[in-house]
């Protein structure tokens, strides 16, 4: 049964987009990701213009960040004056990232560079997971415990305006969140993605946050960058599909229920590989996307009519 994506200009059987929206969902119930980095590939990869996807996939970013959020609050794994540090950064990068979008979009250049950030993205956090998760697994099966380092602080702490994070522990310049939120911004502007998985490193090893409130507040940052992101791109670039977002909400709450309860039963280790083994699959499959020649060379568009 098709559906008519008025924003993408495009029609697409309805229980295609539902088992894509379920099995991104599944993943993330079962990994414990955001899901965006998969998503908006895929999206890209069944023909959907890579500028609507980008756009629509933050809406659904929004809705997972408060349910998670509020689950960390009643936890009181929040820190909320890091937050609000972050968020500065984070409105400043995705109204500038959203900006940039509508420039490259009008140089024709947008769908060239959403291809090629999720290129290297995928590439490189695919890598580095197999990595680690092959790493877990030898390690495991030699009985051989990793030692955990604290952090240090490193000089990028002691630059000027400092601030005290009671929640957190810290004592550091508050420069750095709001560098670290700018950039995380601009990624979500241009990649539709929530950016946690650039966002939580960053916080864990430069910020130097505790990791039990690292998770709550980056959804805390997550939630409000990515409902800028949507609101600009929906008014400055009309590239929010609702009817898109609404049939991929809806197979992705289902889909994350089931995979929450299947990842119980799997082992951690080999999860983590399954996963990596998918970005890296999807990755390169996009890079082919990229340098195969097209099947139609040439394209002809109606740009106007003459009286």
């Amino acid at each position: 049964m098709q559906i008519y994506l008025p924003i993408a200009e495009m029609s697409l059987d309805i229980f295609m987009l539902l088992a894509l929206g379920t099995g991104v969902g599944f993943l993330s119930g079962m990994f414990g990701v955001g899901g965006g980095f998969l998503l908006t590939p895929l999206l890209i990869l069944i023909g959907v213009p890579p500028a609507v996807a980008v756009a629509t996939q933050a809406n659904q970013v929004v809705a997972s960040s408060v349910s998670g959020v509020l689950g960390h609050w009643r936890r009181d794994n929040v820190d909320f004056k890091m937050g609000f540090v972050l968020l500065i950064g984070g409105f400043v990068g995705s109204t500038v990232g959203v900006l940039l979008f509508g420039l490259l979009k009008r140089l024709g250049q947008i769908d060239l560079v959403i291809g090629l950030l999720y290129v290297i993205l995928l590439g490189l956090i695919g890598t580095l997971m197999m990595i680690e998760s092959l790493g877990s697994i030898l390690r495991r099966r030699h009985h051989i415990v990793a030692a955990r380092k604290l952090h240090q602080h490193i000089w990028l702490h002691g630059l000027p305006f400092k601030v005290r994070f009671r929640k957190s522990r810290l004592y550091i310049s508050a420069i750095l969140p709001v560098a670290v939120g700018f950039f995380v911004g601009i990624m979500s502007a241009l990649m539709g993605v929530g950016g946690a998985f650039i966002l939580v490193p960053a916080m864990i090893y430069i910020l130097g946050m505790p990791t039990m409130v690292v998770v709550g507040t980056s959804l805390f940052q997550i939630i409000f960058v990515a409902a800028n992101v949507t609101l600009l791109q929906s008014v400055q670039n009309q590239t929010v599909d609702v009817v898109l977002a609404l049939v991929l909400t809806v197979g992705g709450v289902i889909g994350a229920q089931i995979g929450s309860r299947v990842v119980q039963k799997l082992p951690a280790e080999q999860i983590r590989v399954l996963l990596a083994a998918l970005v890296l699959i999807v990755g390169v499959v996009l890079a082919w996307e990229l340098v195969a020649t097209p099947k139609n060379i040439y394209s002809i568009t109606l740009v106007g009519s003459s009286s």
